[in-house]
């Protein structure tokens, strides 16, 4: 890979197809992204080549290196015949034109697209691709990232007291604290929500195309960059989804989900697949997780299995005073919300000074006995 350190030009890049790789499909196999941010002169370069790349909406086996290079080559004599037929020009002003084409003016960039999409003989239906880190770009809040390289999930609990279990190779931006009248966070990968309600102040859940607003309830996100669909699954409450305002051209309605109810956001054609009955989508139905599964309603129950479920859902570890609490049984109702106040409840019914602490995935539970 020692090449691109001669690229001097956008055409080097476009034509190089481990650069496209990374671009259009997230593969960086090469180490371009720490390669980039080693030159500020550099990473203005790729930029402008990353743009050029996703505006022409066209796959990387679609773009050989000849094809490019014929394509540029047309834009070019087209250009100069343009310019010729306005204005003398000399030729050195043509080859400043040529080697500052890219960063200039922006119907000049239209014009080149349009004759590589016209020697494609095709205008590709693929669509411009949504990436984490342009959500993340256009918020102009601080945002909070937790991500998870770990082979297990992880729990973030957020400043309103919703919690998300964040799958591996996941990652999800958030402000430290929620201000204004709304609540957003980004996500990329796979995570479940549990939100904690507010109806004053809806959630919004903000992966890949799509955007997911509640304003409480239980559902789950799967948004990897790397994949052709988006899914969001609801467990509990309603959940609304739409396309991102960043998708041209994208179907602006909202779809409305309710519990055991999802929705499939094709990438490919930016549609929709609704999906009413879940236990009839095998990808789905393996898909469920623990959390998804078992039920939170308890009556008469040993205080020691509703700590066992609320383990097996959230994959944590509890640690609690076992001798104190072997004879307390609760009867409560723990769904439709997030940990935290799951534990809040049970604590409280359980009384006598009893409180939980969280640091990652451990719980720990101080109690002096059930009432």
């Amino acid at each position: 890979m020692q090449k691109r350190n001669k690229y001097t030009e956008i055409e080097d890049f476009l034509s190089d197809e481990s650069f496209q790789s990374w671009i259009l499909f997230k593969i960086d196999e090469d180490g371009w992204e720490e390669w980039t941010l080693e030159s500020r002169q550099r990473a203005k370069l790729v930029e402008d080549a990353r743009l050029l790349l996703l505006a022409m909406k066209v796959p990387d086996s679609n773009l050989s290196p000849s094809d490019i290079h014929n394509a540029l080559q047309t834009t070019w004599i087209k250009i100069e015949e343009k310019e010729n037929h306005i204005n003398s020009i000399h030729d050195s002003k043509v080859k400043t034109l040529r080697k500052y084409f890219f960063s200039g003016a922006a119907a000049i960039l239209v014009f080149g697209m349009l004759s590589v999409w016209f020697y494609q003989n095709q205008i590709s239906p693929k669509s411009t691709v949504i990436t984490y880190k342009e959500l993340i770009d256009e918020n102009s809040e601080g945002l909070v990232e937790q991500t998870n390289n770990s082979d297990k999930p992880q729990i973030i609990t957020l400043s309103d007291g919703s919690s998300v279990l964040l799958q591996p190779n996941s990652k999800l931006s958030y402000p430290k604290i929620f201000t204004g009248n709304e609540r957003k966070v980004y996500l990329s990968g796979e995570g479940f929500f549990e939100i904690s309600k507010n109806p004053k102040k809806p959630f919004f859940v903000y992966a890949n195309e799509i955007v997911t607003k509640v304003v409480g309830t239980s559902f789950r996100v799967k948004a990897y960059s790397d994949q052709p669909d988006v899914e969001v699954l609801v467990r509990t409450g309603k959940v609304r989804v739409k396309s991102n305002d960043l998708v041209a051209k994208s179907n602006k309605e909202e779809v409305v989900l309710l519990p055991n109810q999802a929705l499939r956001f094709l990438r490919s054609d930016l549609s929709f697949n609704k999906i009413t009955n879940i236990t009839q989508d095998v990808t789905l139905t393996r898909s469920v997780g623990n959390i998804e599964q078992l039920s939170f309603e308890f009556t008469d129950i040993p205080v020691s299995q509703i700590f066992q479920t609320i383990e097996q859902a959230y994959l944590v570890d509890i640690d609690y005073p076992k001798n104190k609490l072997k004879d307390c049984h609760l009867t409560t109702s723990l769904s439709d919300q997030p940990l935290t106040e799951k534990l809040k409840i049970v604590c409280n019914s359980i009384g006598n000074n009893t409180s939980f602490e969280m640091n990652g995935n451990q719980i720990i539970i101080t109690s002096e006995g059930c009432n």
